[in-house]
């Protein structure tokens, strides 16, 4: 396996069989039940168990009950609060405004249903289940699909749940008031303006962008390129085909989509949820609703020249209970679930049953693409570990993954040629075959974490008529401040394609495939809470480098990136020959567009710095930046994949050196500041408000990584001041510990006045809100806590 990919791997797999523990009972269960709680021992077992560590502290808080009304202000209402810890609304509300934070602000029901991942990760350390439970007003079974199908969400939570005791509402002693009253002098100091109702509500770019938009602008030069297909900007992730509410992809949105050159966007599916399941028919309640909403998506998608892709992740681990009755199918064992296994024909069949289903359903679909060896269980070879199955370790894994692949495939053929209809079907669901479309659904046949020493074997073993996609620019060299390294995936920093994909592609081709990359074009993990990394220099020239290379489409990005953008745009046009000029032009107009070309390309010359690795995309708080807490001693915990990043700079730095990861760090943030300043600058002379708005998510980005490079050097201060032996060796020490903590209460207030202007700030689809403007207060509180400590002449 290569290096990138190994280095994922091992970072989740050392969770995975953790991860995988959703039936062995509640880890913060205690012996006598809370008053609280209204679930049964039963019910929680259906919840992950794993290690519980205690909770990390939160003492710029009188209490955890304070930590618990400050969090939850901007995201839950405080009737629900209430009802969570035992209290009167009243009372919450008097809580809230003993700390400065005035009345509570509304919370639509759309923004309660699109924050459920922000507000599960923000009580993970505060709550028992029972009470996050009552909080969500979810059922048990709920929370542990999510944490298992929300994008493998308890493996970004670390993989444990924190020990937390039950939380009960109790009034204020003397001292939590004194500290009540601080806390609500700080936040008329630091914020005059209030700190929980923006300017800019969460969740505004919402119906922004799903409004139809205004006018015809002059389209971009994207004809007869091939496929161009991204993920919706806000949709949420599990199950989306059940939230009409919440639609993925309304018109407006799909119109700005098509208008910047894309052609296609793809959900999530899981096959047991779109089709009957033959074995256990409750899998697959409601799935004739599911389709029906699919095809309608595939009909209004149709009418603005879009596609629509389904995600297969499959036959996906089912629990180790449902084996005791079907002990024929069971393959590798991981935990308490295990592999579907597919060297059982009863499995392909289902595999080919079930996408035949979706096909006649929605035959106008555009197609699926597959992963197969994925952080989810599927096949038995899917975690390299076939050979602890007596069916599958007797063949090579190339075999079972093209199997795999083409019993799909089948599946589409199946419909288009009209086989006969599925019996298992509800007789008013039985679909016709595939007529009158131009061409059947697409299988575009992902090579995501495949061994490179079975990579070959597969691709030559892959049924003709599938696409093959390989990420462009996986094992690319780069060396970044003297340290050489190779780029796995989800890079716009670095410019491909690598050698990994040129040479799949050359192998695909010469069985007559056609070839699609895989990029990110609008940001990556390398900073995924602005809307785009506005480094198109960079995103323009592996476009050419594409367009060279003759692939026959793009996925423009995985769940990251499908903001309507410059950088969507840009990639469209360059393939068809064009410039980034075109592209600055029609967004900012003609007079401006030097000023904004002058900005992507420092942009882009800077981003060149940026300290690659997949442990530093996956583990430092690059999403949240200022939002991460610093702690006067060390949390032990360690950074978990895109959730909790802690103090654990060890992680976060990866292969890198501390001081070359943080001088790269500064290295970035400074050239995208510099860039910011001069476009702004230009800007207001020219009374250009879009382009203002261009140069303040330049600065967003620049502030998460400077906080990042000061959370580093916070920690190794830390460090040298625990092992300092006299108060004079000490004193430098305090001395940049306070540097540092000055540095990041002005990045944390900065950020909170950019974000309550622009509230794609601090958000991604399949993360939701990363943090919150409450909570870039609460860093504030937090920064002005540790100096009163350690300087007690200082004012908290």
């Amino acid at each position: 396996m290569n290096a990138p990919s190994l280095s994922r791997r091992r970072f989740l797999r050392t969770t995975a069989v953790a991860a995988s523990g959703l039936a062995t009972g509640c880890a913060t269960r205690t012996a006598h039940a809370s008053p609280l709680t209204a679930f049964s021992p039963g019910e929680l077992a259906a919840l992950p168990a794993a290690s519980a560590p205690p909770p990390v502290p939160t003492p710029h808080f009188p209490s955890r009950l304070h930590a618990f009304v400050w969090r939850n202000w901007q995201l839950v209402p405080p009737e629900r609060m209430a009802a969570t810890v035992g209290a009167s609304r009243a009372e919450i509300v008097r809580l809230g405004a003993a700390m400065g934070l005035g009345r509570p602000p509304r919370i639509p029901r759309d923004q309660r249903r699109r924050s459920y991942l922000t507000v599960i990760r923000r009580n993970w350390h505060l709550l028992p289940y029972e009470q996050l439970l009552i909080l969500l007003d979810w059922t048990p079974e709920k929370l542990a699909f999510t944490l298992r199908e929300d994008d493998f969400l308890f493996i970004k939570l670390g993989s444990l749940k924190p020990r937390c005791g039950p939380l009960r509402f109790t009034p204020s002693d003397a001292a939590a008031r004194r500290r009540e009253a601080e806390i609500a002098r700080i936040v008329q100091e630091e914020f005059p303006h209030g700190v929980s109702e923006p300017e800019d509500a969460l969740f505004s770019f919402v119906p922004r962008l799903s409004a139809r938009p205004a006018g015809s602008p002059s389209a971009p030069r994207t004809a007869d390129l091939g496929l161009r297909f991204c993920y919706s900007y806000f949709a949420l992730y599990g199950d989306p085909l059940l939230e009409p509410e919440a639609a993925p992809y309304p018109d407006g949105y799909l119109a700005r989509l098509a208008g910047t050159g894309v052609n296609g966007v793809w959900l999530q599916a899981l096959l047991h949820k779109l089709a009957p399941c033959p074995w256990d028919p409750r899998r697959s309640a409601r799935y004739a609703e599911r389709l029906a909403r699919l095809r309608a998506l595939v009909a209004r998608a149709g009418r603005h020249g879009v596609q629509v892709f389904l995600y297969l992740n499959e036959p996906r681990a089912l629990p180790l209970d449902f084996f005791a009755t079907h002990a024929e199918l069971r393959g590798v064992v991981e935990g308490d679930h295990a592999a579907l296994c597919t060297s059982v024909p009863a499995v392909r069949q289902f595999l080919t049953d079930s996408v035949a289903t979706i096909c006649r359903a929605v035959p106008d679909l555009g197609g699926f693409f597959t992963i197969t060896a994925s952080e989810n269980l599927t096949h038995c070879w899917s975690h390299g570990n076939g050979r602890a199955c007596p069916r599958c370790g007797q063949r090579a894994p190339a075999a079972v993954i093209a199997e795999v692949n083409a019993a799909i495939f089948d599946g589409i053929g199946r419909a288009t040629q009209g086989a006969t209809h599925d019996s298992r079907q509800p007789p008013g669901d039985r679909l016709s075959p595939i007529e009158n479309r131009k061409s059947p659904p697409r299988l575009l046949v992902w090579d995501w974490g495949w061994n490179d020493a079975w990579a070959g074997d597969v691709i030559t073993r892959l049924p003709a008529g599938v696409s093959l996609m390989s990420v462009s620019e996986w094992g690319l060299p780069i060396e970044r401040g003297g340290v050489k390294s190779e780029v796995g995936e989800y890079s716009i920093s670095a410019v491909g394609p690598g050698p990994r994909a040129t040479r799949h592609w050359q192998l695909a081709r010469e069985r007559g495939l056609s070839v699609i990359a895989k990029i990110q074009a609008g940001n990556t993990w390398e900073l995924s809470a602005v809307p785009y990394i506005p480094a198109l220099a960079l995103v323009a020239e592996h476009a050419r480098h594409l367009r060279a290379a003759r692939v026959d489409g793009l996925m423009l990005g995985w769940t990251l990136g499908g903001y309507p953008s410059p950088n969507l745009e840009a990639v469209g046009e360059v393939l068809a020959g064009g410039s980034l000029a075109g592209v600055a032009q029609r967004w900012f107009g003609d007079a401006l567009a030097p000023a904004v070309l002058a900005a992507w390309q420092q942009c882009g010359e800077a981003f060149r710095e940026f300290p690659f690795h997949a442990g530093v995309v996956y583990s430092a708080p690059l999403q949240v930046g200022p939002a991460n807490p610093l702690w006067a001693e060390p949390t032990g915990y360690h950074c978990s994949m895109v959730g909790f990043p802690y103090d654990d700079l060890d992680g976060w730095r990866a292969i890198y050196p501390a001081e070359v990861f943080i001088a790269q760090l500064e290295k970035v943030a400074a050239g995208f500041r510099a860039a910011a300043t001069s476009l702004a600058s230009a800007a207001r002379a020219a009374g250009n408000p879009p382009a203002e708005t261009e140069a303040n998510v330049m600065v967003a980005a620049a502030l998460h990584w400077q906080s990042v490079a000061n959370q580093s050097r916070f920690v190794l201060a830390r460090r040298a001041l625990a092992a300092a032996k006299s108060s004079a060796q000490a004193a430098p020490h305090w001395s940049e510990l306070e540097r540092l903590l000055r540095a990041e209460l002005a990045l944390a207030r900065e950020l909170h006045e950019r974000q309550c202007r622009d509230s794609r700030l601090g958000f991604e689809a399949s993360n939701q809100y990363y943090y919150v403007p409450m909570d870039l207060a609460e860093k504030v509180l937090n920064c002005r806590d540790l100096l009163a400590r350690w300087r007690p002449g200082v004012r908290r």
